[in-house]
């Protein structure tokens, strides 16, 4: 496991960042640091703003106060296209393919905000190999996959983007237990050839298992942060999201 004291820089951080929606506090004075290389995952329940971490990630929510900075340079002004110019790719919650557009043109979309050459082929050609399914299906409306293969299909758009960072909101939301395994195979497989990864789930024992480091919001707040390994044996985190009995 990589370990954070002594990766690279850092690809992505929040500085107090605050976030309303209207008179609702939703994040509260929030920091992470993630580095580049690194799986993070981020626990935490429902309506606790985790999502919203997300969306504050790739501007569709802006922050209040508080800093937000990939590669070290604020991005809290910039569009969501523009960011995902920068190297900021997301992997959306429920997938969310167009479902009348086929298996290519949502790889298609991915690859938007770039010219289309030898290196979108390439591309489409690695996206391929990493999910054979995925190639077989390349004509079929993407709107009749099964769950696991819409998975396969919304990660290879975020990758069409050629990321440095790739947000994954819930990749195991709706999937059956044999996807859910081989979709964290695969965050595990595109981690190793060099992609980070900050993702939010609910499956706290399959992302423990496969990040390196992961923190804890409850209510907005940062609450526990600390290496995977740590809060696989932390009592706390047994008891809450991993469905154990701590022991006295």
């Amino acid at each position: 496991m990589l370990d954070a004291t002594t990766s690279s820089q850092s690809l992505l951080e929040f500085r107090d960042v605050n976030t309303h929606y209207g008179d609702l506090h939703v994040l509260k004075d929030v920091n992470y640091n993630i580095a580049a290389g690194e799986i993070v995952c981020l626990l935490g329940g429902n309506a606790c703003g985790k999502s919203t971490t997300m969306k504050t990630i790739m501007g569709v929510v802006r922050p209040t106060t508080g800093t937000v900075l990939f590669d070290g340079k604020p991005i809290e002004k910039l569009s969501t296209a523009e960011r995902v110019k920068r190297g900021l790719a997301p992997v959306l919650e429920a997938r969310r393919l167009f479902p009348r557009m086929t298996v290519y043109e949502n790889l298609e979309m991915g690859a938007y905000t770039r010219k289309k050459g030898p290196e979108f082929l390439e591309d489409l050609e690695k996206v391929y190999t990493l999910f054979p399914r995925v190639k077989e299906r390349r004509s079929q409306l993407s709107g009749t996959l099964s769950g696991g293969e819409q998975q396969m299909v919304a990660i290879g758009r975020a990758l069409m983007a050629r990321p440095r960072l790739i947000c994954m909101d819930e990749p195991s939301m709706g999937l059956s237990p044999l996807f859910v395994e081989q979709t964290f195979e695969i965050i595990q497989t595109i981690n190793r050839q060099g992609m980070t990864i900050f993702m939010v789930e609910q499956n706290a024992n399959m992302a423990l298992q496969i990040a390196h480091r992961a923190y804890v919001l409850q209510t907005g707040k940062v609450v526990l942060s600390g290496s995977a390994a740590e809060m696989r044996v932390n009592p706390v985190i047994r008891e809450a999201y991993l469905g154990e009995l701590a022991v006295a």
